[in-house]
C-alpha cells in the first residue's frame, strides 16, 4: 500500500536560500545530496507525494527529479515558474497552480491558508520556512518547509499524530 507524504521548499540547486535560510549545507551539491538522500529514505516508488512549492532551480530540476522516489504531485509556489505542461513532461504526474483539497479536509497550499476552528477543514503549507512567526503546527495547519522536518518528507499519518495532539 502507498503512503502520502508532503514536503516543500527544497530550492534544489539554489545557492541562495542556503544564505537566505541559515541552511547548514556549505554548498548546493551537499544540500542537494542530503535532501536526495533523505528524501528516499522514507519515500518508495509507489508512494505518492506533494510538493507544497518551490521545488527548484530552473535549470536542475529534471534531473533531481528523476532520482527522487515516488509519484510526484506539485502545488506550485512563487518560484515555479513554469507552465504546468512542462512540470508534467518532466515527470509531475499532476501540477496545480492553486492550493487543493485533499480526502474533503485537507487544504494543501504553498502559502499558508486563513483556517479557524468553525472551518472543517487544516492546511498543509510550506513557504514560510523557519519564520518565528508561524508555528510548525497546530490543531489546523502544519507546516512542512524543509527546514522544519529535517530536510526529509513527513508523512501524512506524522502529520495527523502531531495535529491531533494538539486537540
Amino acid at each position: 500500500m502507498a503512503n502520502l507524504y508532503f514536503i516543500a521548499d527544497t530550492h534544489f540547486s539554489d545557492e541562495n536560500i542556503i544564505k537566505y535560510e541559515n541552511r547548514p549545507f556549505k554548498n548546493i551539491t551537499e544540500m542537494n545530496d542530503k535532501i536526495i538522500y533523505q528524501w528516499n529514505c522514507v519515500v518508495k516508488n509507489n508512494d505518492i507525494i506533494y510538493i507544497l512549492g518551490d521545488f527548484g532551480a530552473d535549470k536542475y530540476e529534471i534531473s533531481i527529479l528523476n532520482q527522487l522516489n515516488g509519484k510526484k504531485y506539485l502545488v506550485k509556489g512563487n518560484h515555479d515558474r513554469y507552465s504546468n505542461e512542462y512540470y508534467r513532461s518532466v515527470g509531475f504526474i499532476e501540477v496545480y497552480d492553486m492550493p487543493i483539497i485533499l480526502n474533503e479536509f485537507w487544504i494543501l497550499s504553498h502559502k499558508p491558508m486563513y483556517v479557524n476552528s468553525n472551518m472543517p477543514y487544516a492546511n498543509i503549507f510550506g513557504h514560510v520556512h523557519n519564520s518565528p512567526i508561524f508555528n510548525t503546527y497546530s490543531s489546523q495547519h502544519y507546516c512542512v518547509s524543509v527546514e522544519r522536518i529535517n530536510y526529509t518528507p513527513i508523512s501524512m499519518n506524522e502529520i495527523m499524530k502531531k495535529i491531533q495532539s494538539q486537540n
